[in-house]
């Protein structure tokens, strides 16, 4: 008897079901574009969609953001076909058409994160639950980026990473809702090791300012293993704050510690007031161990160099991008950006750029803005024509793998933006890694309503 009610059961259902496809007509569209409409959190009703940008406006790092927030709003321009397109018109595989997405103008909100995480969550969570934001990017701190990344996750929306260097954010702390296209610590490591030996030599005594938190964490571990196994002494590692203003205090004790190499694990204006510091200090004058005493910054950008002027002069580091680049996407944007603002971008504007990009076209290639659509397209996703040459969105850590650059403080630069020379541009393969080295588990993907 219970046989034949569950057979029936079973009818029901499957008549049911055929009623209702019938019902929304052919079956295969419901599944792609305007799919679930209902079904995810902030699915745009109107003629628009929003994004969310979420930048340091304030704060140490807020130099950072203002050029992010440039990036970004060019970026609108250009998916909703105003100015010359910029970097839509060497992005490939595409499906852009500058007409906005899916059909839908794109519009967006901001919040300031004040480089602090409780801050971004709270203007993210704003965004997200007030401005119904159905991606939010942005950010220009790796502490601020693993806190937002995590609430995307919670919500149930993409978070489409800005500036952030941290292993964790695509380690330990990755989630499957979250995607970045900026380089790590372990990249930065691996592509300064050999510049450094070629530079310096094996037998170095190195001295680590750190900023507290898990960038600089995570960069100062970086460079201890790939400088250590080059031969080099840690001597000593220091925590300082972020936003602390005066260095002295911390450069003080470097004078007579007997390293020979300070390593500023420092970013935004902490790296142009700790640099600059330094130099005041007289460090790049000393002689210790019968070698030259040199200053390394191992993430750079052209905002820091420009902060810390004539300090910056020599001193070697890596970057994600520099305008400088002569490849057909960089020019294109750097012409775009420029004609725009009047600067060449920064390497924050650059990587918020293209996270808007490549936001955009997972929706067109999904049909859908559905967070399973997007994670879809955008796993495993290679491109190139976007500024560092071939790239792949790793399907296993939603981490980006392209070429690296190392630069040096240019000691004769040619215009106020020239500041940065290429010293090195170092492949893919000499960067990648074991996604199960930095821990961490992606998770299952929030698709559902808010």
């Amino acid at each position: 008897m219970s046989n034949s009610k569950s057979e029936i059961s079973r009818r029901k259902v499957i008549k049911t079901s055929a009623a209702a496809m019938a019902a929304i007509g052919a079956g295969p569209m419901f599944f792609t574009r305007g799919a679930m409409a209902q079904e995810y959190c902030n699915a745009p009703k109107g003629d628009t969609v929003t994004l969310g940008f979420n930048v340091p406006q304030t704060g140490a790092y807020a130099d950072e953001g203002a050029d992010e927030l440039r990036a970004y709003k060019l970026a609108v321009k250009h998916l909703n076909g105003e100015g010359d397109g910029g970097m839509l018109n060497t992005f490939k595989p595409s499906v852009l058409k500058g007409n906005g997405v899916l059909g839908k103008k794109v519009a967006f909100v901001t919040g300031d994160t004040q480089t602090k995480s409780d801050a971004a969550r709270a203007s993210a969570k704003r965004m997200i639950e007030k401005d119904k934001a159905v991606m939010i990017t942005g950010g220009s701190s790796s502490g601020v980026a693993i806190a937002v990344q995590s609430l995307c996750q919670e919500a149930g929306v993409i978070f489409m990473a800005g500036l952030t260097h941290s292993n964790d954010t695509t380690g330990k702390d990755k989630r499957a809702n979250g995607f970045r296209h900026f380089f790590n610590t372990y990249m930065s490591g691996a592509a300064l090791g050999p510049v450094l030996e070629k530079e310096y030599g094996k037998e170095r005594v190195a001295y680590h300012l750190t900023a507290d938190y898990t960038w600089g964490w995570s960069q100062e571990k970086s460079m201890k293993d790939f400088t250590e196994a080059l031969g080099w002494k840690t001597q000593t590692t220091v925590n300082t704050p972020v936003g602390a203003g005066d260095f002295s205090q911390y450069i003080t004790p470097v004078l007579n510690s007997g390293a020979d190499v300070l390593i500023l694990n420092h970013y935004g204006k902490d790296m142009v007031n700790s640099l600059t510091q330094a130099v005041q200090f007289g460090l790049r004058d000393k002689q210790v161990n019968g070698k030259n005493f040199e200053i390394v910054v191992p993430l750079f950008s052209r905002l820091m160099a420009q902060g810390a002027g004539d300090a910056i002069k020599g001193i070697l580091g890596s970057t994600n991008w520099n305008w400088s680049l002569q490849d057909e996407g960089s020019k294109a944007f750097v012409k775009s950006f420029g004609a725009e603002y009047g600067t060449p971008p920064s390497m924050a504007a650059h990587t918020c750029y293209v996270q808007a990009l490549l936001y955009a076209n997972a929706a067109e290639m999904a049909g859908t803005f559905s967070p399973a659509g997007i994670v879809k397209s955008l796993e495993g996703f290679k491109f190139d024509g976007m500024g560092n040459g071939p790239t792949e969105y790793r399907a296993e850590d939603h981490q980006c793998f392209k070429d690296v650059l190392v630069v040096r403080g240019n000691q004769n630069p040619t215009s106020q933006f020239d500041l940065l020379e290429v010293v090195e541009v170092t492949p893919r393969a000499q960067v990648e890694y074991d996604a199960a080295i930095m821990g961490g588990s992606l998770g299952p993907v929030n698709a559902k309503a808010c």
